[in-house]
């Protein structure tokens, strides 16, 4: 039976090369001039360090387009709240790797509402769709990427 998985990874080699680059470009922009301004990776969360919160933001923008650039969906990250210590001002970046069982619900639910002839089955941080025609497959792979979902999906293991 024709089946693939629906998974929702992000691929770490080319986050640390943008920020790579968001580094380089920190350190050549104008407005950055004397600011202690850092991106740090450790453990699938990004923190970015800086003086003010317009820097901050001002970051972010550099880092989801050196993102887009590699791409890596820019839904991965949720941004955690803007924190202040001292003169310094920081906000986490979480990469979100895998489905979570809400979300792995919700895309259930939509491919049972499709009524298309396949079935579903949620392995772990994976979705298994299973169908007897590579045609029903390959419906539900249009019908995911037109929804809006909050995560982005990847297909992989298609297998006839």
């Amino acid at each position: 039976m024709p089946s693939f998985d629906i998974v929702s990874e992000v691929d770490m080699p080319e986050v640390n090369n943008a920020l790579d680059q968001s580094r380089r470009e920190l350190a050549t922009r104008f407005d950055f001039k004397g600011v202690e301004a850092s991106f740090e990776l450790k453990d699938k969360e990004i923190t970015l360090t800086a003086d003010s919160e317009f820097q901050l933001e001002q970051m972010l923008d550099i880092l989801k387009g050196k993102l887009v650039k590699r791409n890596v969906d820019g839904r991965a990250l949720k941004a955690g709240d803007v924190q202040k210590s001292g003169k310094q001002v920081f906000q986490v970046l979480s990469i979100q790797q895998g489905l979570e069982a809400d979300v792995s619900r919700k895309i259930v639910k939509l491919v049972k509402d499709s009524k298309a002839k396949v079935q579903t089955a949620i392995n772990g941080d994976k979705l298994r769709v299973t169908g007897k025609k590579r045609d029903d497959l390959q419906e539900v792979i249009a019908m995911l990427r037109d929804a809006k979902l909050e995560v982005p999906l990847q297909f992989n293991n298609f297998r006839d």
